[in-house]
């Protein structure tokens, strides 16, 4: 048996976790203790589980102590993410409270909607603007359908408008795997899809956790609450008293620092924003979402090891990779930087920075052209013209780098103009790394 088949067979007997699910996409090792099964990400330093062991619930504790102890063995440290019990009472875990998560019982949801007139009124703008939604048939998932192809394009628009690279851990969006299983709802308007809404089963409670929510950027206000309203009316009709919609990160009675965190990181991630916005879709309760760990370590490094899952092991990479996904934003960056710098080779004196007034105006006027060569790859993304610019990065890397090494070394004195010299020769190097790792980026939002 596949591991993947014997997780499954594990999790529609024990799975209650709301991210249980999960487990079954790309990127995550499992550990299997007889009838019970551990989800994890190894970041190199340490084994970030996704959400609590699948097993008896009798057993819970005693597989996630079995399982710290096969961490400690490997020389790893061991940190449990999306619990949704407090183990501290009854483990050597220390938990940290990470957020809350909404629930609702959809049998409950008209009376809810009653309620709350703004959220009808949210209903009637969608509609009114033409967006209807509907369940689909797994058939239309299949690579080369259609409304696959429709829904590949939504998703593509919503992940080019996002500010950060696509993340993993228990946020990978992985949309069509084990179709059969989950609930797909997409909002059409004109012909296109607006909106998507993917649920899928917490098979030990009867219920479902909407993990993927998106709308396409120039979708009508409204069409995440139709798409809301529709699965609550289809999941009541189906008799499941249970829905969440994942986790409100930092809400609710968090540790101090990490309430500053919240406070002070709203430039960055709206986690205030995000608790709203479920606020107003009438939950009946909200549950809180710990990180377990090892009661004698630190509970901020268990935040950097988690945080670093989600990053798939590596924060500079994963910065790296915004940078490539915001390509068009960085690019423009980089163009206007080099209008400050353009002046100072201009108005610097030639000696003993240039060989001959000559060679001055050249740079002047090649990163003048540079400058205009970006500003048009910002406006409309070209593969060829980012790897042109590359190139002509590169080639001003080697010009400066010949230069340096035949006229400034006989001519510069002092740390900081070497360090001016040094910032000169290497800032083409990394402009032309970045352009070629974006070479491939398209349909990009500014």
């Amino acid at each position: 048996m596949r591991a993947s088949d014997r997780v499954l067979e594990l999790l529609r007997r024990y799975g209650h976790n709301t991210t249980s699910f999960q487990i079954l996409e790309p990127g995550l090792h499992y550990w299997f203790d007889d009838e019970a099964c551990v989800a994890y990400a190894d970041t190199g330093g340490a084994w970030v589980v996704a959400g609590a062991p699948v097993a008896a619930r009798e057993r819970e504790v005693e597989v996630m102590e079995r399982f710290a102890e096969a961490a400690r063995e490997a020389g790893k440290r061991v940190r449990f993410f999306g619990l949704e019990d407090d183990v501290s009472t009854m483990s050597d875990f220390a938990c940290l409270h990470m957020g809350e998560q909404p629930v609702w019982d959809p049998l409950e949801w008209e009376s809810s909607l009653r309620r709350k007139r703004s959220l009808r009124e949210q209903l009637r703008r969608s509609r009114a603007k033409g967006v209807s939604v509907r369940l689909v048939d797994a058939n239309e998932l299949a690579d080369g359908h259609p409304t696959r192809a429709k829904i590949d394009h939504m998703i593509a628009h919503w992940l080019n408008s996002r500010a950060m690279a696509p993340m993993g851990f228990v946020v990978h969006l992985d949309p069509y795997g084990l179709p059969e299983e989950r609930r797909f709802f997409i909002a059409e308007r004109g012909g296109l899809v607006a909106g998507v809404l993917i649920a899928v089963p917490i098979y030990a409670r009867g219920g479902w956790f909407f993990e993927d929510v998106l709308r396409d950027p120039s979708a009508p206000n409204g069409t995440i609450e139709l798409l809301f309203d529709h699965a609550m009316r289809q999941l009541a009709e189906e008799g499941s008293r249970h829905v969440t919609f994942g986790l409100a990160p930092l809400a609710g009675t968090t540790h101090r620092w990490m309430r500053r965190i919240r406070d002070h990181s709203r430039w960055l991630y709206d986690f205030e924003g995000l608790r709203s916005f479920k606020a107003k879709l009438q939950p009946q309760s909200w549950h809180p979402v710990y990180l377990a760990y090892p009661a004698r370590e630190h509970g901020v490094r268990a935040v950097i090891d988690a945080l670093e899952a989600f990053a798939r092991g590596s924060f500079f990479r994963f910065g790296w990779r915004t940078l490539v996904h915001r390509a068009s934003l960085v690019t423009r960056w980089l163009a206007l930087l080099l209008v400050p710098w353009i002046a100072i080779m201009a108005l610097a004196p030639t000696r003993p920075w240039f060989p001959s007034r000559l060679t001055q105006i050249g740079w002047v006027t090649y990163d003048l052209l540079l400058f205009v060569m970006l500003q048009m790859l910002a406006s409309r993304w070209s593969r060829r013209l980012a790897q042109g610019l590359a190139a002509a990065a590169l080639f001003d890397f080697t010009l400066g780098s010949v230069q340096l090494v035949l006229h400034n070394t006989l001519h510069l004195a002092g740390t900081a103009a070497w360090l001016v010299a040094g910032a000169a020769v290497a800032a083409p190097l990394g402009v032309a790394a970045f352009l070629w790792s974006a070479r491939n980026r398209a349909d990009m939002y500014q």
